[in-house]
């Protein structure tokens, strides 16, 4: 990283960077934090939400409420932590690469290669959104970066850092351009993808398999044999002494492949006795325990039999099972043709009718991270929203799986590479909106909509300043927010002090902007006869729980502004 200079700093500085040095890490990644002007405003200004209902696409109450938010991904990021903490299933994000010549944005400043402190920029810049976007992460939640060599040495020691190098799950080679970029010394075919989870306990779905490779076949089906020794050299005899058991073969018994039949019981037909060995002739263990075992064997039948054994060269034997999934873990090189950048120019500009944004994302890359982390009911956010291909790949998958899966998309408005065209309002947005709605591709077919239904957002402010003024500001300005929080937007009453929501779980919300609205407030709730999450205004962190006695069992009380500033208290501090 680049050096700093000392020379012209004061006695009282110095003793500070030595007294920080001495504390230093002693592994790790370390640079210049170079301050950003998006996150020095959030100590004068707290972000809040704002909805601009004219973008509201809406063709089917019984889809899912997918989220668009227009402005700086770190303020966007902020109101999620209040809105979605612990929420979120699946992030994916394809941040600047850092190329110098992409036009990363520092502080209203394009970075290009001249700039000395480039790394340093653009680690301060990804380390303060990826510590937001942690927090959202669910307990099994799942992180995806695109990047590339420019940054990739630097952002897995970062991440490391904030997700826990236990929790690094792979670094994926996409393989995005099959001839390669043939001006440099050797031709560059491929980018990265690094994986984090939230915990070290994830696991990801797996893949349809090639059935080509079920080679062999008997009358329960096709199948392919697969060691039954656990090959993980993490289990041993020591610590699974439950899986050590020996293994008792006839060899006379035998199916069409000359696999033999096996038994648990040793007998004079089952003689040959088998202990799982690993392959410096150590003791090991299988993967099945006894009982499993025992339930897939067909005694004195190898032809029907799940588990059999079959000779080595060596005249040794290996025991196996007939295995018959149809599906396998994704392997950490994607070479298909699918994945590649040409794929994603191709189909944004199919929608757009010409090519607006450099380089998109294929909606296959991300569809195939979505079937291996998300189930049809995941949240998944993307906060460097670009072209919106995350967005297309989420509509689409649902359409297929008849799935509920949610999208949270974050970008701003700056213009594409300084081509007059706005990435938000002329390429996400309308790319969102032909993809719901449906399309006429350059050969001028018809292509369905999906159907679905977004909400659009923009950030906003409000002064940070802690007066009682203020506060009353910050809650007059906190629906969207609140809307957002408890996924209820749904409007049935609209008062001077007081607003009242719903939505289609039957989820009631209710706020109270202050204090003239909690008896017209109450008197409405006991018409509904229904329970309502209920935020109310208080100067302080009480709920005011007294004032509710009479409707305690029509209400969960919450306080605001106190829920929302306390949480932008900890990430500003």
């Amino acid at each position: 990283m680049v050096k700093k200079d000392y020379a012209n700093w004061s006695k009282t500085e110095l003793v500070k960077e030595l007294d920080k040095l001495s504390k230093r890490k002693k592994y790790g990644i370390v640079w210049e934090d170079k301050s950003e002007q998006v996150a020095e405003l959030c100590k004068e200004k707290l972000p809040i939400l704002e909805e601009d209902k004219k973008k509201e696409i809406k063709t089917d109450d019984k889809k899912p409420i997918h989220i668009l938010i227009e402005g700086d991904n770190y303020h966007a990021l902020s109101v999620l932590n209040y809105t979605h903490k612990g929420a979120i299933d699946v992030i994916y994000i394809d941040p600047p690469y850092n190329t110098g010549n992409e036009g990363f944005v520092y502080n209203d400043n394009r970075v290009d290669l001249n700039d000395s402190y480039r790394h340093s920029k653009w680690l301060s810049f990804i380390e303060k959104r990826l510590k937001l976007s942690k927090n959202l992460l669910n307990s099994k939640g799942i992180i995806f970066i695109s990047i590339d060599d420019n940054e990739v040495a630097q952002l897995k020691l970062l991440c490391d850092e904030i997700f826990g190098e236990n929790n690094f799950i792979a670094l994926i080679i996409v393989q995005t351009n099959k001839g390669g970029r043939d001006y440099l010394e050797i031709a560059k075919t491929h980018e990265y993808l690094l994986c984090y989870g939230k915990s070290n306990n994830i696991k990801l779905n797996e893949i349809p398999k090639d059935i080509s490779v079920l080679k062999l076949e008997d009358e329960t089906g096709k199948f392919e044999i697969r060691e039954l020794r656990n090959r993980n050299p993490k289990f041993t005899k020591e610590n699974r002494p439950n899986l050590y058991y020996p293994v008792y073969i006839n060899p006379l018994l035998t199916d069409s492949y000359g696999h033999c039949a096996v038994s648990l019981i040793k007998s004079k037909s089952y003689s040959i006795e088998i202990f799982p060995k690993n392959s410096e002739g150590k003791d090991s263990c299988w993967r099945w325990g006894k009982k499993l075992v025992t339930q897939n064997i067909v005694e004195n039948d190898a032809q029907k039999s799940q588990v059999v054994a079959k000779q080595k060269r060596d005249n040794g034997w290996n025991i196996y099972e007939k295995c018959r999934k149809s599906t396998t873990k994704a392997k950490s090189i994607w070479d298909d043709s699918e994945v590649r950048t040409e794929r994603g120019t191709i189909a944004l500009r199919n929608i757009l009718g010409k090519a607006l944004f450099d380089h998109p994302k294929p909606v296959e890359l991300i569809d195939k991270i979505l079937r291996l982390s998300t189930n049809e009911n995941s949240i998944i956010l993307d906060f460097f929203a670009g072209s919106g291909t995350t967005a297309q790949a989420v509509l689409e998958l649902n359409n297929q799986d008849e799935g509920n899966r949610k999208f949270i998309l974050c970008t701003n408005n700056e213009s594409n590479n300084g081509e007059g065209y706005k990435i938000l309002s002329d390429i996400c947005y309308p790319r969102i909106e032909k993809v719901i709605k449906g399309y006429k591709d350059l050969k001028n077919q018809k292509i369905e909509g999906t159907g679905g239904h977004l909400k659009y957002f923009k950030t906003d402010f409000v002064d940070a300043e802690p007066t009682d003024k203020n506060k009353k500001k910050l809650v007059d300005k906190s629906t969207e927010m609140l809307c957002l929080k408890e996924d209820c937007f749904d409007e049935i009453k609209k008062a001077e002090n007081y607003s009242l929501f719903k939505n289609s779980q039957d989820t009631y919300l209710g706020i109270i902007y202050s204090d003239d609205g909690i008896e017209p407030f109450k008197k409405e709730i006991k018409k509904i006869k229904k329970k309502f999450i209920t935020y109310v205004f208080s100067l302080d962190e009480s709920a005011r729980e007294e004032e509710f006695e009479d409707v305690a069992d029509l209400v969960e009380l919450r306080p605001i502004p106190a829920v929302i500033l306390n949480v932008y208290k900890r990430i500003f501090k």
